[in-house]
């Protein structure tokens, strides 16, 4: 469930496994790349990013989707591998990826709706909206707490996904509200791992608190809330917590391959171990398209109004560089759902993620009006592919 190593939808596949301006949304087929003449050769095709992803998937290294665009427009998009090697479907355009723990995002961006609309306060604690949690975490674990990753609520290693009730549990859970129900159970009992605010330690159980706490305050489910107030007013047509049933029978998923000592690439998405949705902390689905109308969304107030857009975004927290999610420049914070770096001067927001057969990428420079998408199936890093981006984007003038 964290962004190095198997996540939920990884090992066990749990549950399925800024500044203003105009955006232009794209349809899901593959749309005209424009080359503005500001635009620096190498983030063009053929130029060094285009090359270095291609080479990467020459060697095998790479399966799946990018995207580079500027001011709304799409720069360059690629596709690589295949989206179902069995069935012989490659990665397209349309290409439905398991986004692992941008999904964070969506969560954060639902809870900042609540805040901004009065409903939620950041400094209220727990038990304000929870029954069943024990007093050391209800009377002092607050909103702010739970979506910087400040609780001590379950963290790396020691969230719900590491217990042996989960284990025991998750796949016998069929519906999205049993997924829900059955993590907040495990959530209710474990005990903190540091007194609140103190310290930072990225937690699946925090940011699935959160998630709950969306359900809890709308009165809609979790899955419903985020479909209303964030995928569809985004423009997201692609994007949804898809079920396992859904997944394995369309030919536009692509299928999460993970890599195994022998060097042999499993089909994690066929395996007994995928479980039936995704959860608030990881396994929505979504194209590098409609990522795109997400950060388009994100920066001109279709989401949220530009002080809580620029609230949910900005650092919080400063993390050293061992800290999760992992990310390869070194001044580097977590903010309210979103990881925040600095590059060359720059601003980047967005997130990474990783599972079982899962890599992934979001990065919107808020400065610079530049997006990079990288939606992987294959388990093997794409750290040099994300550092070659934000070089390239943040010496672009």
């Amino acid at each position: 469930m964290s962004n190095q190593g198997i996540s939920r939808r990884s090992t066990l596949g749990l549950l399925g496994a800024a500044p203003l301006g105009t955006g232009l949304f794209l349809a899901d087929s593959a749309a005209a790349e424009a080359e503005p003449s500001s635009v620096p050769g190498g983030l063009l095709p053929g130029g060094e990013y285009d090359k270095f992803v291609a080479a990467q998937a020459a060697a095998d290294q790479f399966s799946g989707n990018i995207m580079l665009a500027h001011q709304g427009h799409p720069i360059l998009t690629r596709s690589y591998g295949m989206a179902d090697k069995q069935r012989l479907i490659p990665n397209g355009p349309d290409t439905i990826f398991d986004l692992e723990s941008i999904t964070k995002t969506f969560t954060a961006v639902a809870a900042a709706q609540l805040v901004q609309q009065g409903r939620v306060g950041l400094y209220e604690k727990l038990g304000t909206y929870f029954d069943g949690f024990p007093d050391d975490i209800a009377k002092t674990v607050t909103v702010h707490q739970l979506l910087t990753h400040t609780s001590g609520i379950g963290i790396h290693g020691h969230d719900f996904s590491d217990t042996p009730e989960f284990f025991s549990e998750y796949l016998s859970w069929n519906s999205a509200q049993e997924v829900i129900d059955g993590v907040m159970a495990i959530i209710r009992k474990s005990p903190l791992a540091f007194t609140p605010g103190t310290q930072n330690g990225y937690s699946n159980s925090g940011m699935f608190v959160a998630g709950a706490l969306v359900a809890q305050v709308s009165g809609q489910s979790y899955y419903d809330y985020v479909r209303q107030h964030v995928f569809t007013p985004a423009g997201m047509t692609s994007t949804d917590f898809y079920t396992r049933p859904q997944v394995r029978s369309s030919s536009r998923f692509a299928h999460a391959y993970l890599t195994q000592p022998s060097g042999d690439k499993l089909d994690f998405t066929e395996s007994d171990n995928f479980g039936f949705i995704g959860t608030p902390v990881n396994g929505a689905y979504s194209t590098v398209s409609d990522l795109l109308r997400y950060a388009e969304a994100l920066r001109t107030g279709t989401l949220l109004s530009p002080s809580f857009s620029a609230l949910i975004t900005g650092a919080k927290v400063a993390l050293s560089p061992s800290d999760l999610p992992p990310d390869p420049d070194p001044h580097r914070f977590y903010g309210y759902g979103f990881r925040v770096s600095i590059r060359n001067n720059h601003d980047v927001f967005g997130h990474s993620g990783s599972g079982g057969g899962t890599t992934t990428n979001l990065d919107i420079y808020s400065d610079l009006n530049w997006v990079g998408v990288i939606l992987s199936n294959y388990s093997t890093s794409i750290a040099s592919m994300v550092d070659l981006e934000r070089k390239l984007v943040s010496e672009a003038r």
